[in-house]
């Protein structure tokens, strides 16, 4: 299956790494040229054990980098968001970042697309992403959006991915649920 990560932050190429070393082909997007550039370079921004040695198995066969999100979306089936969801000034969580990368998957979308949820968000912020896609122009038989929060420990998150001990999915259809 063809998957993108929009954000190479931690949970991004974690994710990626593991994807691509059970047989996914993942393009990693990111709208940092500096940070696309390293990643193709080798240079892995993070430190998680074993996170380098699955890049670089992967990398140009099964994960590559990019810095557009619409090439990402295009190619892929199924769209992860994982972006930072850094705190705002009100205490609550700043879903910006989030906000623009379901704005630039509507735009790109080109057949049906699962979108999944992978940044750290407040519950039913999968509708909130349905409503931003809708209203950027993506019709609602083009893409179902579900949630995949993160159970990953700093220092083990290869290990918490490959054999993790749960894996929660909030998804509304049989559609999404093979899928994913």
């Amino acid at each position: 299956m063809r998957l993108a990560m929009i954000g190479s932050g931690y949970v991004g190429l974690v994710s990626a790494a593991c994807f691509a070393e059970i047989g996914h082909q993942v393009i990693c997007a990111d709208n940092d040229v500096r940070k696309i550039a390293g990643l193709k370079a080798g240079i892995v921004p993070i430190y998680e054990e074993f996170v380098r040695q699955l890049m670089g198995r992967h990398y140009g066969t099964r994960l590559t980098f990019t810095t557009s999100t619409a090439d990402a979306v295009r190619a892929s089936e199924v769209v992860f968001i994982t972006v930072p969801t850094p705190l705002a000034t009100n205490g609550g969580t700043d879903l910006t970042q989030v906000e623009n990368v379901a704005r630039e998957i509507a735009k790109a979308i080109n057949g049906f697309k699962l979108v999944v949820e992978k940044s750290t968000v407040p519950a039913y912020t999968n509708e909130w992403i349905k409503r931003v896609m809708l209203e950027a122009g993506a019709s609602e038989a083009q893409f179902e959006v579900v949630s995949n929060p993160e159970f990953l420990r700093e220092g083990t998150a290869v290990p918490d991915f490959l054999y993790p001990d749960r894996i929660v999915v909030g998804c509304d259809s049989e559609r999404a649920a093979g899928l994913m």
